[in-house]
């Protein structure tokens, strides 16, 4: 390869060279993208990185033998091009090319690698396999818009680096190889050959030790970390992920809110010309849940939630009277217009959506125009139909939407995810709109009933209202977290709190989680020792950088956004991780091994 690039500096990136360079000569190099012979002329598109130039060659200005080489180019051959930047002929410009005013007519040829018939073609509107481009993922990355991508993934970074550092942040890496502390998620495990038994494990996050830096005096910490978990995938999930991870100390939620606001905001304005109106609006969990379901709402669009219990609590309907009287409740969303759009082959379909949720069913009530139709109606009175319609603000042609049970979750669950699909079946999402809030105030614990205690809603670290804390003892379900998300178009992209700094408390909030003493100082002690030599008041928070990247793209999953990704079973389609080792790799780490059972 050195001897074919003798003398050869390639000038430009093929879509660089503008009007400035027009009758100037110039060098590219780049893959064939694709190419055309008309016998006295042949046309190629040299593509690269930057995109595509239109190169021509013409046998009448040519050596036979360089006319002779182009007509042996196929498509992703790798070539060398030496020629003249010309403005294409007014009726021959290509206005689907960035470059398409533009050609360069060839005056030397050099073909530096040929390549076969690629297995999938390198186009951005292809509907190949998603298994087969994870295969030929290096193939994948050529096209056109994974290179948009991830170009726009170095810039998020670059953006990151920037404002973080000018606003104090000092960048310092944690380890990839630290203790195990099993709570939330599974662990990666490594094990440790020079002490044979032991393992250690991948971070989850950086979360202890970045409050160590706090605890060593550094004030103000960011890096860009790489996290692991072994749990199971879905789109928006990957075993090993990308956090924008940062931590304050001497601060208090403003102060970090603040720091994260101005940080989305420019990085929208740098990568999409997007002005953020500042400060974000702010939701409490509470409130979340009870107008959208969710504690990520998508607030673009309407479809509220709207309780409807003290309206139906004593008519006939035992699937709401039975659900009232568990602890739950019977909610609606109010479809505007939406009693002509779903016929009952639709509302069905609906129905058993909301099963997907644990919910048992959907009830409905549309006010047509040639007077209601309801799924209960029998057992309503004029009265209880008012007080729904007047409660939701129903009005004719409207469509209400009901789910009851005897656990808020799982009404929240069923309609909160019913309102996003009816959004979605009716176009009523903005694509133009970038929703951006933070949902605060959430619960510090919830309960788990197959293991019968409490789990940290976040993590064991996150400190609790200081008005709350009486209560961990006596009702733990009723104390608040000092803990917050920021939200983006229905997505949750960033998650932090202020942590537990004193050292009381966190023994505490350990006893509450059900841990014994000597359990917890087995998993956390030597944070819980770090804590006794004067740690600082401190909060932090963690973007996940690739779904925030995902987002920004609008690629339909972060396996677009990430050069190598795993897929569902975490697998790499291309390489075949994970493999077998051999005998002796297991010898030396004591590692016995046998075969999973059918």
């Amino acid at each position: 390869m050195a001897d074919l690039l003798q003398g050869w500096k390639r000038t430009h990136y093929c879509a660089e060279p503008t009007q400035n360079e027009v009758g100037k000569e110039v060098l590219l190099m780049g893959w064939a993208d694709s190419w055309r012979n008309l016998g006295a002329l042949i046309f190629i598109g040299l593509r690269d990185r930057s995109g595509v130039m239109q190169i021509t060659f013409d046998e009448s200005a040519l050596p036979k033998e360089t006319f002779k080489l182009a007509a042996t180019i196929r498509n992703e051959y790798v070539v060398a091009v030496k020629g003249t930047l010309y403005e294409r002929a007014p009726g021959m410009v290509n206005e689907h090319m960035a470059t398409g005013k533009y050609e360069v007519r060839a005056t030397e040829l050099k073909i530096l690698s040929l390549s076969e018939t690629p297995p999938i073609y390198i186009q951005d509107d292809l509907d190949t396999a998603e298994q087969v481009r994870l295969k030929y993922r290096y193939l994948d990355l050529r096209r056109p818009c994974m290179q948009k991508n991830l170009i726009m993934r170095n810039k998020i970074t670059q953006v990151t680096h920037t404002y973080f550092a000018e606003k104090g942040f000092l960048e310092i890496e944690t380890p990839m190889l630290a203790k195990s502390t099993p709570e939330g998620a599974r662990d990666y495990l490594v094990p440790s050959r020079v002490q044979p038994g032991k393992f250690y494990a991948l971070p989850q996050s950086p979360q202890q030790f970045k409050q160590l830096l706090m605890l060593a005096g550094y004030d103000r910490y960011m890096q860009i970390a790489r996290c692991f978990r072994d749990e199971d995938l879905r789109a928006d999930r990957q075993p090993e992920f990308t956090q924008i991870d940062l931590e304050m100390s001497f601060v208090d939620r403003d102060d970090v809110l603040e720091v994260n606001e101005g940080f989305i905001a420019r990085l929208l304005k740098e990568t999409l010309d997007y002005d953020v109106q500042l400060p974000l609006r702010r939701l409490s969990y509470q409130e979340a849940m009870d107008r959208y379901g969710s504690d990520k709402p998508d607030t673009r669009y309407g479809l509220e939630l709207c309780d409807v219990s003290e309206a139906v609590k004593d008519c006939g309907f035992s699937v709401f009277t039975t659900a009232i009287e568990a602890g739950g409740s019977v909610r609606c969303i109010n479809v505007k217009a939406g009693a002509a759009q779903f016929p009952r082959k639709k509302l069905d379909e609906l129905a058993e959506f909301v099963k997907i949720y644990r919910a048992k069913g959907l009830a409905w009530m549309g006010l047509k125009a040639d007077g209601l139709q309801c799924s209960f109606a029998k057992f309503l009175t004029e009265d209880q139909i008012s007080a729904i319609q007047q409660k939701a603000g129903a009005e004719q042609g409207d469509l209400l939407l009901f789910v009851a049970d005897g656990k808020n979750s799982v009404v929240y669950a069923a309609l909160g995810a019913l309102r996003q699909e009816v959004a979605k079946r009716l176009s009523l999402v903005p694509e133009d709109v970038i929703d951006l809030l933070w949902v605060v105030d959430f619960p510090l614990l919830e309960y788990d009933e197959e293991e019968g205690r409490f789990f940290a809603m976040h993590h064991p670290f996150t400190s609790p209202m200081d008005e709350d804390i009486e209560y961990m003892d006596t009702d733990p379900g009723r104390v608040r977290a000092k803990a917050y998300d920021m939200v983006m178009n229905g997505n949750e992209i960033g998650g932090g709190s202020i942590r537990i700094h004193s050292s009381q408390l966190q023994e505490k909030m350990f006893r509450t989680l059900g841990f014994s003493k000597e359990e917890a100082w087995n998993r956390f002690g030597f944070l819980m020792e770090a804590f006794k030599y004067g740690p600082p008041p401190h909060g932090g928070l963690a973007f996940g950088l690739d779904r925030l990247v995902m987002l920004i793209t609008k690629a339909s999953s972060i396996r677009d956004v990430i050069a190598f990704p795993k897929v569902q079973t975490a697998s790499c389609l291309m390489t075949n991780a994970p493999d077998v080792v051999d005998q002796k790799q297991l010898d030396e780490l004591c590692i016995a091994t046998t075969a999973p059972k059918a």
